[in-house]
C-alpha cells in the first residue's frame, strides 16, 4: 500500500485517538497509545481527555484515583501516563535501560548507591505508615533519615526510586498533585517474558502511533534498533505497511478505516496541548511540522513544548492563554497565514478544551 506524505498526519490522527470515536475510559486511552507523555501534568490530563469519549479532565482524574493509570518514568527517564497493568513490564523492558545511567551523574551530585538504598528505606517506611505522600513530604522523608535532598539530588533519587519499582506517582490531591504510593500496593504484579513485552511494545506503539517507522519506536521508547526489531517481528503480521517516498511505515489496518468514518474531522481544526503525542511521538516529525517551523514548538530546543493548533493533519500554529478572567484571550503565532475561518475558530475551541 502506498500513501502521501500529507495522508501520515491524518492517519496519525486517527491512530491517535484524537478524530472519530472516543475510547470509553481514560484507561483505554492510555493503554491503546500504550504511554502518555505527561511532563506537563495539567496539559497531560486534557491530551488523554481528549481521546475520551465524555472529553472530561475529571474522568481522567478518577482514573489516576483508582489505580487504573498511574504516572511514572517507564522509559527515557520522561514522566509518562500508562495503564497500571502495564508500569512493571515497560520498567523491565525500557525503564531498565536508564538506571545504567544514573551514576554518570551521580558523582556530580555526591550520591552513590548507599545514599540510593539509605532513600529508599526512608521512603519504603514511610509510605508504608502514611500510604500517600506528596513530593514535598517524601523528600522531608529522605532528608529526615539524612540522605540530603538538596539541589537535584532529591529529583535524581526520586526518579531512580521510580525506576527500580519502589514508587510511582498514583491518586491525586484534588486536580492540583498526584501522590506518590508505594509501586507493590499500587500496581499490578504483572510481568512479561522480554521477548513478549517487546512485542507488545511495538503492537501497541505502531497501533496507537501508526504509520510510524522503526527509528520512531527506538526513540520513543528510549529503546534499541535491535530490540525493536525483535518486538517487531513477532507482530508484523498483525500490522499494515504503507511506503512513502520510499520508506516504510507501520500502522493497525484498522486505521484506514477510522480515517474514512472521521475524514472531515480530520481534515478540520484541532487544538492540542504542549507534550502531546502528535508531536513527541515521533523521532522524525516532518509530515506533520515541517522542519523550518520546529523551533516554533520549541523555542531554542529547551524542552518545553508549547501547544499547537493542527488543520488538516498539519501543525500550522502555536497557541496560549493570555490573562485572566473577562481579559483572558488565545494568543495564536501561526507559521503562515491562516485561512480566515480557521483563524476565527480557534477562541472557541480552545474554550472547549477539557
Amino acid at each position: 500500500m502506498t500513501t502521501s506524505l500529507r495522508d501520515l498526519g491524518l492517519l496519525r490522527l486517527a491512530a491517535l485517538r484524537l478524530v472519530g470515536p472516543g475510547e470509553p475510559t481514560a484507561a483505554d486511552a492510555v493503554r491503546v497509545l500504550g504511554a502518555v507523555q505527561a511532563q506537563d501534568y495539567p496539559g497531560a490530563l486534557t491530551s488523554v481527555a481528549l481521546r475520551t469519549a465524555s472529553r472530561l479532565r475529571k474522568d481522567v482524574v478518577a482514573a489516576l484515583d483508582s489505580g487504573a493509570v498511574v504516572r511514572s518514568w517507564p522509559m527515557r527517564g520522561t514522566l509518562h501516563f500508562v495503564a497500571a497493568e502495564d508500569l512493571r513490564w515497560f520498567l523491565d523492558t525500557v525503564g531498565v535501560r536508564m538506571v545504567s545511567t544514573v551514576s554518570r551523574r551521580w558523582a556530580d551530585l555526591g550520591l552513590d548507591e548507599a545514599h540510593a538504598e539509605r532513600a529508599r528505606e526512608l521512603v519504603d517506611a514511610a509510605l508504608s505508615t502514611r500510604g500517600r505522600l506528596s513530593r514535598a513530604e517524601l523528600l522531608a522523608a529522605i532528608a529526615d533519615g539524612g540522605v540530603e535532598v538538596t539541589g537535584q539530588r532529591g529529583a535524581h533519587l526520586i526518579g531512580y526510586l521510580a525506576l527500580t519499582g519502589t514508587t510511582c506517582l498514583g491518586p491525586t490531591d484534588g486536580e492540583r498533585e498526584q501522590l506518590f504510593v508505594r509501586l507493590v500496593d499500587w500496581v499490578p504484579d504483572r510481568r512479561l517474558e522480554r521477548e513478549q513485552a517487546l512485542a507488545e511494545l511495538a503492537l501497541r506503539f505502531f497501533t496507537g502511533h501508526g504509520p510510524a517507522t522503526v527509528p520512531d519506536l527506538v526513540r520513543w521508547a528510549g529503546s534499541t534498533v535491535r530490540d525493536v526489531r525483535t518486538g517487531l517481528a513477532a507482530v508484523r503480521d498483525r500490522l499494515e505497511s504503507v511506503t512513502v517516498e520510499g520508506t516504510e511505515y507501520l500502522m493497525d489496518p484498522a486505521t484506514p478505516g477510522r480515517l474514512a468514518a472521521a475524514r472531515a474531522e480530520a481534515e478540520g481544526l484541532l487544538l492540542l496541548p504542549g507534550f502531546d503525542e502528535f508531536v513527541l511521538g515521533y523521532g522524525d516529525r516532518t509530515a506533520v511540522l515541517p522542519a523550518e517551523f520546529a523551533e516554533r514548538i520549541v523555542p531554542g530546543n529547551n524542552g518545553m513544548f508549547r501547544p499547537t493548533v493542527v488543520h488538516g493533519g498539519q501543525v500550522v500554529a502555536t497557541w496560549r492563554w493570555t490573562g485572566r478572567g473577562a481579559t483572558r484571550a488565545v494568543a495564536v503565532e501561526p507559521f503562515r497565514e491562516l485561512p480566515d475561518d480557521a483563524a476565527a475558530a480557534i477562541p472557541g475551541l480552545a474554550a472547549q478544551l477539557p
